[in-house]
């Protein structure tokens, strides 16, 4: 459960969200909007990635503001570009550094690897170096380093753009088979399919909060 209580922000170019007060508590939401629409600047306030000029964030009860390390615990965040977000050189070691950074005991950093490259059959390219991974793999690689962490929720930024058709289908049955409460941002509108909630921001406000059809239907009329 996410609350949001009259939320603004800016950059140093101006305000790019403007009074959002918002309550995200269903389970597969999507967030839609053109470019500069505010709905990435959204998506981190989620996690505490930002932390808004004014107004107030909280994700399962907790402040993004004064208390964001636990908030990042709880929710996981996937970044467009894997490649933003994998920092270590071979993929059992990048899942082991987030877990290792939780201060989890040895085999349980162990286990808990052993579990999501087994759940999502990427065991055989433990040891590869992550530079040679393909670009559906290297996307799949930083949902589970996320995964493997165990969080309440995860918000994802435009996870699809960099897939071809088969690794995008793959990757949305990972996120529909997920029981954490799911947040995604996206221009990808099948992709919303089986969605309970859509918002749509634009210029800084929420243009629409509706179920998908609606939702959907709004923002084409908005960009067309």
């Amino acid at each position: 459960m996410f609350a949001l209580e009259n939320v603004s922000h800016d950059f140093g170019e101006g305000p790019v969200l403007t009074g959002i007060t918002v309550r995200l508590a269903e389970r597969r939401i999507g967030i839609l909007g053109a470019n500069g629409s505010g709905k990435s600047t959204f998506a981190r306030l989620l996690n505490g990635l930002v932390v808004p000029r004014e107004g107030t964030v909280s994700a399962f009860g907790r402040s993004t503001r004064s208390d964001g390390k636990a908030v990042r615990r709880d929710v996981g965040f996937v970044f467009q570009n894997p490649d933003s977000q994998i920092v270590m050189p071979t993929l059992e070691e990048d899942i082991a550094f987030g877990l290792k950074n939780l201060g989890l005991p040895p085999a349980e950093v162990t286990s808990r690897i052993e579990a999501e490259l087994n759940r999502y059959d990427l065991a055989a390219h433990r040891s590869r170096p992550v530079h040679t991974l393909s670009g559906g793999q290297k996307q799949l690689a930083a949902l589970i380093g996320v995964l493997a962490m165990r969080p309440r929720a995860i918000v994802l930024d435009e996870p699809t753009t960099l897939l071809d058709h088969r690794n995008r289908k793959r990757l949305l049955a990972v996120l529909a088979g997920l029981e954490q409460q799911v947040i995604m941002v996206t221009h990808d509108l099948e992709a919303l399919a089986g969605f309970d909630r859509v918002l749509v921001f634009e210029e800084g406000r929420l243009f629409a909060d509706a179920a998908p059809e609606d939702a959907i239907a709004r923002y084409r009329a908005l960009i067309d």
